[in-house]
């Protein structure tokens, strides 16, 4: 999660179109009874919520939104909803890209375990034996580090630092989330595979999993393709805050282009040379990366629901994808979540419901882009929403809930 002071600044002003949007009354399917991840009803939504969605969305504030399905282990159903920007009107489309914020983490966590896979990285290896960040503190439980604890947010480093990173616990020991420990695993990565974060994912992922619309990158192109985040303002203001995600972007290609070395493409050290470049009085910070493994990728919400489609139950798997191991090690409690009934597996979180073991993640950059993703491995379904305001995690929820019959406890922290 990347965040600024846009989401503690709105804070107020969103908690009574939150309430409305997550506990107003449910439409529910033309069926009798809540349905189950064991029935043989799909997660698509009912005619009764797509039609209900656009009232939805203007009362939660929320202007663009793109769902995707899984059912039976395949992308059944997508729909895109609402415009990329208030203040232009483009409308939001099947390749309209979104800021997938923190679900990047469970993305990143597949390419580590194939790497796991390969034998090319060690799980419970110390990452300090891979590589050694410039912005460690002093602290012997660095040295302790491993990428198991990183994908199990269990190392003990801060969620963003400003100063040299030191645990707050022993790792393994407690939860802790962070976004700093998934770029330190993003550097042994590049180190190991020799390449950038954007071209180690297109070719252990995006291109064998026909991802065709996601990347780590940023060129005109996408510029043109990705919507704008929006604080919910004053009743009847027009105006966009601040999207820090693209006038980085344009920032930097200026320097992609004088490099003749496309962004997405870019090293960490590519990154920080290039911000140091275009900002020389601004030291860079990890928080501000934008190819950066904690929440970078900017992708559709069919190419995330093809990514989910890799995580569930089914006999046989292409070579490329992650061993059948991997995958159950990824939906396997590494860690109880203190203080609530759910657990942190490897890349992702994990809740058990009444409908058996759920996984997902939510994201959230700068609080001007919300998403969130629900799977049930064993029955093959799940359902991602992306959306592109700061109260688009209450929608989002909504319509899972309304979608999947299922309350989860995620829903209330």
């Amino acid at each position: 999660m990347r965040t600024s002071e846009t989401m503690l600044g709105r804070r107020a002003l969103l908690v009574g179109s939150a309430a409305l949007i997550a506990s107003g009354p449910v439409s529910v399917r033309a069926r009798a009874g809540t349905h189950h991840a064991d029935d043989n009803a799909a997660w698509i939504p009912s005619e009764t919520l797509v039609q209900e969605l656009p009232r939805l969305m203007r009362i939660a504030g929320v202007p663009g939104v793109a769902v995707a399905v899984v059912d039976r282990g395949r992308l059944a159903w997508s729909r895109s909803f609402g415009v990329k920007n208030i203040l232009t009107r483009d409308p939001v489309r099947e390749d309209t890209l979104f800021e997938a914020a923190s679900m990047t983490k469970p993305v990143f966590a597949y390419v580590v375990m194939r790497l796991a896979d390969e034998k090319r990285l060690d799980l419970d290896k110390p990452l300090a034996r891979y590589r050694r960040p410039a912005n460690l503190g002093i602290d012997p439980n660095i040295e302790l580090i491993t990428a198991r604890q990183v994908l199990a947010h269990s190392t003990g480093l801060p969620n963003w630092a400003f100063e040299p990173l030191v645990t707050s616990s022993a790792p393994g020991s407690r939860y802790t989330y962070s976004g700093e420990a998934f770029i330190w695993l993003q550097l042994v990565v590049e180190t190991i595979m020799g390449m950038g974060l954007g071209s180690v994912m297109q070719a252990k992922l995006f291109g064998p999993a026909g991802m065709s619309h996601s990347s780590f990158g940023w060129d005109e192109a996408i510029a043109r393709s990705v919507v704008f985040g929006h604080s919910e303002p004053p009743e009847g203001e027009q105006k966009l805050p601040s999207q820090p995600t693209r006038e980085l972007g344009d920032r930097l290609l200026r320097v992609a282009s004088k490099w003749r070395k496309p962004i997405a493409s870019w090293t960490y050290e590519d990154s920080v040379a290039a911000m140091r470049e275009t900002d020389p009085k601004t030291p860079p910070s990890t928080h501000d990366l934008l190819v950066n493994s904690a929440g970078g990728l900017l992708m559709t919400a069919s190419d995330y629901a093809k990514f989910m489609v890799l995580m569930m139950d089914r006999p046989g798997r292409a070579d490329w994808e992650i061993s059948d191991a991997a995958r159950r090690a990824m939906l396997t409690p590494q860690l109880e979540v203190r203080g609530r009934d759910i657990s942190r597996g490897l890349g992702w979180e994990l809740e058990q419901s009444s409908s058996g073991q759920l996984f997902q993640h939510s994201g959230s950059n700068y609080g001007i882009f919300k998403t969130l993703g629900v799977g049930d491995a064993r029955s093959g379904r799940a359902i991602v929403v992306f959306t592109n305001a700061a109260n688009g995690n209450a929608l989002a929820s909504r319509i899972v809930r309304q979608a999947t019959g299922i309350d989860r406890l995620k829903s209330l922290v």
